[in-house]
């Protein structure tokens, strides 16, 4: 059975997130790490779910148990965990979070010792140390080579230090009013912190955690409420963030919700017009609009797309030596300040952007028009390798000649098949997904 998903192991905790199969995952990775070892020292944090004292504490018993010494720093966002690992030279970063799913859910995320997340071939590596018991058993440590474990609550400082050198040094946040939603998670501490101290008038919300109510109707999977709040206390820009604070949604002065598409323009080009954007690329997914696309080469940007996934995001910056990139849904990576999504990152370059053009936040973040797409996933009964099927080349080749960006590809979670198209008439779109739909279902269902 295959363990990691796309962004980690998750699931409900205590039903598939066990305390057994958190301890030989814990003393997996622990094996798995330990080939590389410099500081024999690995970072666990965590988000506000009450799960995650069960989660924490099972990891810590496996990791100690195969020699590692483990440091906690209890509630923090991912992408602190991220920072402070390669920050504090430890040989790895564990975060447990189940992100923007309900509290029900948790999760864990493995960093390296530099804070990117883990490949597919580590997580493979891990997942075969996960299924040899043997090994496993013969790798308990006694005596005085059993690990220990210490809590240190006050590393927050160094990553608020590092939020705020992330925000230009000449600039300040006097006179700005900002509503911000931690989602009554994560970030619940640190980011009316940062935004105070660079001066900003901060007004939170949904920063009372419970262990229950992370993401419960708030942060960045429910704008709507911060939206409200924005328009009643009139300020100038609103920051939701989900519950591990990697994900960031925008509301403008005006109260509307930016898609992560505009947010992604209106950053790019910023950065590429404050001569901080390396060699003309940005990095964005397959989901991203094409109107995104066309925005950029406008200015003189190559947009070039990975698979969803901020993690791909990242390997994919790497690759192609580019310091910006981000997802539709949030995920916004500043690769000169973070090696994965930061929402604080994020909304301190949305905030130097507004003080810099001294424009209001509905003006300069809605750079371009969406174009109009529509989507569809079809029930299907088999999953039949698409070039396989007669006829289908013709289908894309008349799709493309009509000037349609295009993606269709099975779910890896469920038996669907799932059709994007984007264009510039809506007419034409809902006649080719009409034709393309009918094509497909007579094929597969």
């Amino acid at each position: 059975m295959k363990i990691f998903g796309t962004d980690g192991v998750r699931g409900k905790a205590g039903v598939d997130i066990t305390p057994m199969l958190v301890m030989k995952l814990g003393a997996a990775a622990g094996l798995y790490f330990r080939k590389h070892s410099i500081t024999n020292k690995i970072l666990v944090g965590k988000d506000t779910r009450k799960s995650g004292y069960m989660i924490e504490n099972a990891l810590v018993s496996a990791l100690t148990s195969v020699g590692y010494d483990v440091i906690q720093v209890g509630p923090m966002p991912t992408p602190a965990v991220a920072f402070l690992t390669e920050d504090m030279r430890c040989d790895a970063g564990i975060m447990i979070s189940a992100s923007h799913n309900p509290y029900e859910d948790n999760g864990i995320k493995f960093f390296d010792r530099f804070g990117y997340k883990l490949d597919e071939g580590a997580e493979g590596e891990i997942e075969r140390l996960f299924y040899d018991d043997a090994l496993i058993a013969r790798s308990y440590k006694s005596g005085c080579e059993i690990g220990s474990s210490k809590r240190i609550d006050d590393v927050v400082g160094r990553y608020i230090v590092h939020l705020k050198n992330s925000f230009p040094k000449d600039l300040n946040l006097q006179g700005i009013r900002v509503v911000i939603d931690t989602a009554n998670g994560a970030g619940y501490k640190v980011a009316p912190t940062v935004f105070s101290e660079l001066g900003a008038d901060v007004v939170v919300i949904n920063d009372e955690p419970n262990g229950y109510n992370i993401n419960a109707q708030c942060g960045a999977m429910y704008p709507l409420a911060l939206s409200d709040e924005v328009r009643r206390y009139r300020a100038d820009v609103g920051f939701a963030l989900d519950g591990d604070a990697d994900r960031l949604v925008v509301i403008d002065n005006k109260g509307n919700v930016i898609d992560g598409d505009k947010l992604i323009g209106a950053l790019g080009v910023y950065q590429k017009s404050s001569g901080n954007l390396n060699n003309d690329k940005i990095i964005a997914t397959v989901m991203s609009n094409l109107a995104l696309e066309e925005y950029f080469k406008t200015h003189h940007i190559d947009l070039i797309r990975c698979n969803v996934g901020d993690k791909y995001v990242c390997d994919t910056m790497v690759k192609n030596n580019a310091n910006f990139g981000g997802e539709q849904s949030g995920h916004i990576i500043f690769g000169d300040y973070a090696k994965t999504g930061d929402g604080l990152v994020s909304a301190l370059q949305v905030m130097a952007l507004m003080v810099q053009s001294k424009k209001k936040s509905a003006e300069i973040l809605n750079p371009f028009e969406l174009y109009p797409h529509k989507m569809l996933n079809l029930p299907i009964e088999q999953k039949t390798p698409l070039e396989d099927l007669a006829g289908f080349q013709a289908q894309i080749e008349k799709i493309e000649k009509l000037g349609i960006r295009h993606l269709i590809r099975y779910s890896g979670t469920e038996n669907k098949l799932r059709i994007l198209l984007e264009g510039k008439e809506k007419a034409v779109l809902e006649k080719v997904m009409e034709d393309i739909s009918g094509f497909l279902r007579e094929k597969l269902c």
